[in-house]
């Protein structure tokens, strides 16, 4: 059975929503960056820790993780910085 929603592996990044890694000052730009992009279909594209193994036990009773599918953990402050750039719709 197809799932209601697939990831289209050919999207494009469209632009960065909020602030990049380095302007809210969590990356030290040797080591990989959080980020948070829409894509050119609409989208979003999150760069993060992976902490699927770290969360798998612990998860909500509602919460699953598909086997393609990973848990992507990026700093708060970077979210709160993307606000303004989502929309509300």
């Amino acid at each position: 059975m197809p799932r209601p929603w697939e990831a289209d592996p050919s999207a494009l990044f469209a632009r960065r929503l909020g602030k990049s890694a380095r302007e809210l000052g969590t990356t030290a730009d040797h080591d990989g960056c959080p980020d948070i992009w829409e894509l050119d279909n609409g989208d979003i594209a999150v760069i993060g820790r992976d902490l699927t193994d770290s969360y798998a036990a612990r998860l909500p009773p509602d919460v699953t993780i598909a086997t393609d599918e990973r848990l992507v953990v990026v700093p708060g402050t970077m979210l709160r910085s993307a606000k303004p750039d989502i929309a509300d719709d």
